[in-house]
């Protein structure tokens, strides 16, 4: 393909909290491809589920709004390999066949549940169409707290103690589910959905009294609750990973949250916030980290890239493994590619090159034998 443009679909917006955090992502991802290497087809996706083929413009307006509202024309992606293009819906396309070229690469720029969790990546590996991020399992256990967990303690990695529970075990009897907590591990908590991510639904509890009012908040948000004991006096470290079979890391780097922990206002709209890049460890911390990171995204099956969290304790420098974004923010201004460029890859280079490693695990996976008649 190295003598035409790759046609690379934009994916953005989805059905999840996290909508309007997709919007800025991939505007910025939009604005930063070389056009000379790409054509992009911005395809959004509504809060109601409708697939939307749009333009930059459009985008642009809808973005800049508190409550966007999506518009474009109608299309699907149909779920097999027959011409990997969009079919387009509707009156528009009465009696037409789908008139839009194949689909190179998609870059799924969906953060949150219904498009970070696997989902929209078993469409597009049913379609046969290359895309940027982890597959499915990786996808799905990076935006599944619990089971994330659970893969991290399988591998040996240092996490804080937890406990999981399901949203109509908390409604049936609030008691026992605190009092199971309280014998677990001491206060302060973070209570967190399992499945979302932006800090959304996540609250500190310092004391009993809180304790409730922090469940209930996560319960609008998932099915499955996850109850962690804090670090203390921690510090928010961030690793930037990038890779298929041979991950590499960034270097660290340290947020300064405006607010007591790192919730959805401060990532996004409290300009208080400070990020130190690189962070200010010592080389053994950073550098343990940094394994540590590369060790995750492994234990996850992740693919392309990932922002991997950790908890470090003030005192001891213990470093604690947090969690594995597999979509993380991706403004010009966001921690991954922040991270990145302090570490020698500039922003419009760091997407080439990831759409460059979907490139490489599709082929990847093509390798594989499908027939036994073969």
């Amino acid at each position: 393909m190295a003598n035409k443009r790759l046609r690379v679909g934009v994916l953005f917006g989805g059905r999840s909290a996290e909508h309007e955090v997709s919007l800025r992502s991939a505007l910025s991802v939009m604005g930063a491809m070389d056009r000379d290497q790409y054509e992009v087809i911005p395809i959004g996706i509504s809060k109601a589920g409708e697939w939307l083929r749009m333009d930059a413009r459009t985008l642009e307006g809808a973005g800049a709004g508190p409550n966007p509202t999506l518009q474009g024309e109608r299309v699907a992606l149909l779920p097999h390999p027959e011409d990997k293009s969009l079919l387009a819906l509707g009156a528009a396309a009465a009696g037409s066949a789908r008139g839009q070229k194949p689909l190179d690469v998609v870059f799924p720029v969906l953060h949150g549940p219904l498009g970070e969790d696997g989902t929209v990546q078993g469409l597009l590996e049913l379609a046969d169409i290359p895309y940027v991020g982890s597959g499915v399992l990786g996808s799905a256990v990076g935006m599944d707290k619990a089971a994330m967990k659970a893969l991290f303690l399988q591998r040996g990695l240092n996490i804080a103690p937890y406990r999981v529970f399901l949203r109509a075990a908390w409604r049936q009897d609030r008691h026992a589910v605190q009092s199971a907590c309280e014998a677990a591990f001491a206060y302060p908590w973070f209570v967190k959905p399992a499945n979302l991510g932006s800090s959304v639904g996540i609250s500190k509890v310092h004391d009993p009294a809180d304790f409730g009012a922090a469940m209930d908040e996560a319960a609008q948000f998932d099915r499955k609750l996850v109850v962690e004991a804090a670090v203390e006096h921690a510090r928010e470290v961030e690793v930037s990973v990038m890779g298929n079979d041979a991950p590499l890391a960034s270097v660290a780097g340290e947020i300064l949250p405006s607010h007591e922990f790192y919730d959805y206002e401060s990532k996004y709209l409290d300009e208080a916030t400070r990020l130190i890049i690189p962070a200010e460890l010592p080389d053994t911390v950073a550098d343990q980290a940094r394994a540590m990171a590369v060790e995750a995204f492994l234990a996850l099956d992740c693919a392309g890239l990932a922002r991997v969290d950790f908890l470090i304790a003030s005192k001891t420098l213990e470093v604690v493994l947090s969690e594995v974004n597999t979509m993380p923010g991706f403004t010009s201004v966001s921690m991954y590619p922040k991270l990145w460029e302090a570490s020698g890859v500039p922003y419009s280079e760091l997407i080439d090159k990831l759409i460059a490693l979907a490139m490489e695990r599709h082929a990847e996976m093509h390798a594989n034998r499908r027939s036994l008649a073969e």
